[in-house]
């Protein structure tokens, strides 16, 4: 009898976990993770990185305490201009050779309003690691009628400088402009 009360406090103790420490994942369908820059200053010129994989783990459904993580394949950037891609992964910019892989762990979440918050984390790319502080909209959670799945959505969105991690620097900042806006949304399923 003893055993079978440890058995089935395990369970429930294994049980509450799993509830509490919700696990999501990005829907590569309906995710894009993308960059703009100003080129010459004249154009907005907008890139996406197709490979990456993210994730929220949270405990609370308005996710106020969750953690973002997020992993892109640097050799996956897509400028819809080959030799343009070709440049961007050489050692002039993200040198996928030598760093394959950008990085992102949030290491807070403030609340800002209804839905809207302040992402903060640590941001790796080109092998520097610099902390960045993102908007972030959390846009609800629905049954997604096809995978009867629960489903998340967020944007995120903010702004980095390419001088802080190194990328470009043969670039002036009238060519190719310091300030790189990023923008995520995603869809996340439980």
């Amino acid at each position: 009898m003893k055993k079978l009360l440890v058995i089935v406090f395990a369970f429930f103790s294994l049980s509450a976990f799993n509830t509490l420490n919700r696990l999501w994942t990005n829907d590569d369908a309906h995710s894009q993770l993308s960059f703009t820059v100003s080129h010459l200053g004249i154009a907005d010129v907008t890139d996406t990185f197709n490979d990456f994989d993210a994730t929220v783990t949270s405990s609370k459904p308005d996710f106020s305490d969750a953690i973002f993580e997020l992993t892109a394949k640097t050799a996956s950037i897509d400028t819809r201009v080959e030799d343009r891609d070709n440049h961007l992964k050489s050692a002039d910019f993200f040198d996928v050779a030598k760093y394959p892989i950008l990085n992102f762990k949030s290491t807070s979440v403030k609340k800002q309003g209804k839905n809207n918050y302040k992402l903060n984390g640590n941001l790796t790319l080109n092998g520097i690691t610099k902390p960045v502080s993102m908007d972030l909209v959390y846009r609800g959670t629905v049954e997604n009628p096809m995978s009867k799945k629960q489903t998340a959505g967020f944007q995120v969105t903010g702004t980095i400088k390419r001088s802080d991690f190194n990328l470009g620097s043969g670039f002036p900042a009238p060519m190719i402009s310091d300030e790189v806006r990023i923008k995520a949304d995603g869809e996340f399923v439980q």
